[in-house]
């Protein structure tokens, strides 16, 4: 008998709860394999509790964790200390899955001897919109080139979506960081790869995440993840990968430029001003004929309204993040003692 725990931090979740409950229902599994949902809420005030219990007095598989810290790193620790699985996967609600997907974890699992096993991070959007942020969320120039965001890579990953682990790895490497309300799997398979442990990428473990629909929501999220980023190299003192720095030095360029071209200015140095001006204009047109370019390979796949607002969303991608990296460096992001508090803009997870 193989006992696996799935792990469901959420919060505020009652339009999405009953749905994703009931797909996990109907996961093929072997027939050898006990299976425990440990969903940790985060306080819900929106009815989610509700249903939740509803559903679980219908089934002894759905248990319910306090989650009191109300974000995901405290809720994956809470439902960790109750689990009583010998293999452990996380799944999350805004995410649609195969129904071999447990499954597949677990073979991938098994057969790759890996610490940690995840499928590709796959966007399927909704809307005119969330069509154009998932193609975005999709594309090499957007995304940096990650391997996570390639659907048929199949190998060893610096990170990977959601996760599936033996209950061993966290004996042996700790739990996810308590005071990041963001990346804190970023951070967790940071440590892991640090430690000596090997994550991989299978193809064969499919889902497709619901990205935001709306830009504001998208440019809250990816400043939130820049900014939050500063507080894992800050953790360790080092960049996971140098893609993680490269939006936040993009729009310390753009931002530092008109500055230093009124110091050159006012040094009477007109040739170096009209010099730094001449190369941020150069770098700026570069960069929207490249943001145009990434369109090009979904001319086909989209409609033509979210086609053309595609550039824009790639810009909201890359600035946001810069943005919020950029804040993260100036002011610090921990929450251990002493520590400036970061404003409810970088705290406050919404959809």
């Amino acid at each position: 008998m193989t006992k696996i725990s799935v792990l469901v931090p959420c919060r505020n979740e009652r339009g999405s709860i009953r749905k994703f409950l009931d797909s996990l229902q109907i996961q093929d599994i072997e027939p050898d394999w006990q299976l425990e949902i440990l969903v940790a809420d985060g306080l819900s005030d929106d009815g989610t509790r509700e249903a939740l219990r509803q559903f679980s007095e219908g089934t002894r598989t759905v248990r319910i964790i306090d989650n009191p810290g109300r974000i995901v790193s405290t809720g994956l620790n809470a439902a960790i200390g109750a689990a009583t699985g010998e293999i452990i996967i996380r799944m999350d609600v805004h995410t649609t899955y195969a129904r071999d997907y447990i499954r597949q974890c677990v073979r991938a699992l098994r057969e790759s001897s890996a610490d940690n096993v995840g499928g590709p991070w796959v966007a399927e959007g909704r809307g005119l919109v969330g069509k154009a942020i998932a193609a975005a969320f999709r594309s090499p120039f957007c995304s940096g080139g990650g391997k996570a965001h390639d659907p048929n890579y199949e190998g060893e990953v610096d990170t990977v979506y959601l996760g599936c682990w033996d209950r061993s790895v966290f004996d042996r490497v700790g739990l996810f960081d308590a005071g990041l309300v963001r990346n804190q799997d970023d951070e967790f398979n940071f440590r892991l790869r640090r430690a000596g442990g090997r994550i991989w990428q299978s193809p064969r473990i499919k889902s497709s995440y619901t990205p935001r629909g709306s830009i504001a929501a998208l440019f809250r999220q990816y400043a939130q993840y820049g900014f939050w980023k500063v507080a894992v190299i800050r953790k360790h003192r080092a960049l996971a990968s140098w893609r993680h720095a490269v939006p936040g030095l993009f729009v310390g360029a753009i931002l530092t430029s008109p500055a230093l071209i009124a110091a050159a200015t006012a040094f009477g140095l007109p040739t170096v001003a009209t010099a730094i001006g001449a190369a941020a204009v150069a770098g700026l047109s570069v960069y929207f004929l490249a943001c145009v370019a990434a369109t090009l390979p979904f001319a086909r796949s989209l409609e033509p309204l979210s086609l053309a607002i595609l550039p824009g969303v790639i810009v909201v991608y890359h600035v946001a993040y810069g943005l919020g990296f950029l804040c993260g460096i100036l002011k610090p992001a921990g929450r251990e003692s002493g520590a400036a508090a970061p404003t409810r803009f970088f705290t406050a997870l919404t959809r």
